[in-house]
């Protein structure tokens, strides 16, 4: 993760400019409070009786739907110098109405295999040979941990038992491992799936594996993209998009049309204006992406242009018709606060035609209440909202968790963290299922953070019109980060 830049301090040296935006209203306690609690469903918590980690911690899932299957996969046991002791997984095959839950086999010693540790879990699902995918980044932590390879978990019974993983990339060392596989029914590229990870002994160089036999054996190919954090998405005539966070502290993709032979050049989606997230959380700008049944693709980032002087990071949306230009940032969030971490679902088989304007989306994020509150005050909370217009508007957003304290959370050498994502899938014409990090005070000499979703799913629905924008002066944020280091 790009090393947390120091602060600028703005009082006295704000470049004053002439810019249109959406003035926030002053922070408040909770972003559209429900009057009840929303009800949830635990998918995961830490199953390793690992005292050498952070017993009681799970952290950063990713979740893939498919016909009327969900999968979800996420980290347990928190290392606080990087990793995890292994990678839980829950899987429902009635569309988030019950779930089976369990972990993957033969990864860490804590499971019977060979690594020393394990992060950054991806779901996804190869229609054309029947296989549910977790990658995942073995890491080994002898002298320092070092991302030794990415490795492959596959289940042919529907996500509920996966086999001995098969090593996808090695070399190194790795990191931010993301899978991808091209479902479309027209594409000459259909049953090819990619996971697209960086290398930081190269750079960051930004590399992709591809496999043609559903997982079973991978072959890896460079690209010109220095950076991390890549999530690629499949167009429906098979281009691959891959956003990601580069070195200079922008958002840019780059993208294939073979087949993953061959990568094109980067280009850019914009420019992070970025806040540090108060209370020392660990939370980089990595952006989040999805593509809809007309292949238009979204991608979503923290970032605090909306915010006057950059006082507290809104989720921003920008959209391209094929990955090769992208739409200017478009504000999601206008509550106050600051928010962070998000995760985008999109209707797979919705669209506007290539203006993507009827696509359904849902976004779930975390949020502090108060953008400058101290580490022993602030308060972190987890809220949803979605459109029914490809993003032009959003629902008012829901507070689906309220109130958890910093130190309730798993710490690792770049702050206290709930995980680099947080995972959002949608049910074709129906409900979303967010999954996300929620902690309760720690008992027994244990930490109790769990991953959930929402019981039943959440509806999707759209919103007013955005507000009516006004001039005013604002700051340029702080300075962008390097990606330089690792974020594992």
């Amino acid at each position: 993760m790009p090393s947390p830049a120091r602060r600028r301090v703005i009082g006295g040296l704000v470049t004053v400019v002439t810019a249109t935006l959406l003035l926030s209203p002053p922070p408040t306690a909770a972003a559209g409070t429900a009057s009840e609690a929303v009800p949830l469903t635990e998918l995961a918590s830490d199953a390793y009786a690992n005292s050498t980690a952070q017993y009681g911690t799970s952290a950063g899932p990713d979740t893939y739907q498919w016909d009327s299957t969900i999968v979800t996969a996420q980290q347990a046991g928190r290392f606080h110098d990087g990793g995890a002791s292994g990678i839980t997984f829950a899987t429902s095959t009635d569309n988030g109405g019950t779930w089976t839950k369990g972990t993957l086999p033969a990864i860490t010693a804590f499971g019977g295999g060979p690594y020393g540790r394990v992060s950054d879990p991806s779901a996804a699902f190869d229609a054309e040979h029947g296989a549910w995918l977790i990658t995942s980044l073995a890491l080994t932590d002898a002298g320092g941990v070092t991302g030794a390879a990415v490795l492959t978990s596959r289940s042919t019974d529907g996500g509920l038992t996966w086999s001995t993983p098969v090593t996808t990339a090695t070399g190194g060392d790795l990191d931010k491992s993301w899978a991808v596989c091209d479902n479309g029914a027209d594409s000459a590229f259909r049953g090819t799936c990619y996971a697209v990870f960086d290398d930081h002994a190269a750079g960051n160089a930004i590399k992709v594996a591809r496999s043609t036999d559903g997982g079973l054996t991978w072959a890896v190919t460079g690209t010109s993209a220095n950076g991390l954090g890549g999530q690629p998405v499949v167009r429906p005539d098979g281009a691959v998009v891959v956003p990601y966070l580069s070195e200079g502290g922008e958002i840019r993709s780059f993208r294939s049309r073979d087949g993953g032979a061959s990568w094109g050049e980067s280009v850019l989606v914009s420019r992070v204006q970025r806040h540090t997230v108060a209370g020392g959380l660990r939370a980089a700008p990595l952006p989040s992406a999805e593509v809809d049944a007309a292949g238009t693709v979204y991608v979503v980032w923290q970032d605090c242009r909306f915010q006057v002087r950059c006082a507290g990071n809104d989720i921003v949306l920008s959209t391209s018709a094929n990955g090769t230009r992208w739409g200017e940032a478009l504000r999601v969030t206008e509550d106050g606060g600051d928010h962070f971490i998000p995760g985008l679902g999109v209707d797979r088989e919705s669209s506007g035609g290539d203006s993507g304007k009827g696509a359904r989306l849902a976004l779930a994020y975390y949020r502090y209440p108060d953008a400058a509150c101290a580490p022993a005050t602030c308060r972190l909370t987890v809220a949803y909202t979605s459109s029914t217009n490809g993003g032009a508007s959003w629902s008012p957003p829901l507070e689906l968790h309220a109130g958890m304290a910093l130190d309730w959370l798993a710490n690792s050498t770049q702050g206290r963290t709930v995980g680099d994502y947080i995972s959002t899938s949608v049910v074709p014409g129906g409900g979303a299922f967010p999954a996300f990090a929620v902690a309760g005070a720690p008992a027994g000499g244990a930490f109790n953070v769990r991953t959930h979703t929402v019981t039943g799913g959440l509806p999707i629905t759209g919103g007013e019109p955005p507000t009516i924008a006004i001039e005013a002066a604002v700051a340029s944020g702080e300075p962008p980060a390097g990606a330089s280091a690792t974020a594992r």
